[in-house]
């Protein structure tokens, strides 16, 4: 049951902060699912990918019925190839390392990003 909760709150947060900010949620849902479910990185990862599918799904589908002129389809069209491509052969790269590995990698993915978003002028 707890496991169930512990889920559900973090689809809740992560749906609406991939919604918000364009992340697929698992800038959260993988410190989550390790730290919250003890869940080692790869199976994190893994469990995540599967559930930004639906994410993406959902609020795709929301612009789609509002009509939303916010979304660029022929960069969704290149971009989804080469990330699909990409996605491939990562996943194969991820089997081949430590969780250990992941995490760090993970995790000084996060500071550069988010150093380099605060350091960005306003648009």
């Amino acid at each position: 049951m707890r496991i169930l909760l512990i889920g559900l709150l973090v689809g809740v947060a992560a749906g609406l902060i991939g919604a918000l900010c364009g992340v697929g949620g698992g800038i959260l849902m993988v410190p989550a699912f390790v730290l919250a479910l003890g869940m080692g990185h790869k199976h994190a990862v893994a469990t995540s990918l599967a559930i930004v599918v639906v994410t993406a799904l959902a609020g795709t589908a929301n612009h789609v019925i509002r009509k939303s002129e916010l979304i660029d389809w022929k960069l969704v069209a290149c971009t989804a190839l080469g990330a699909a491509v990409a996605a491939w052969y990562g996943t194969e790269l991820m089997r081949n390392l430590g969780n250990q590995q992941l995490s760090r990698i993970f995790g000084v993915l996060l500071i550069l990003v988010g150093v380099r978003m605060l350091m960005m002028k306003a648009a």
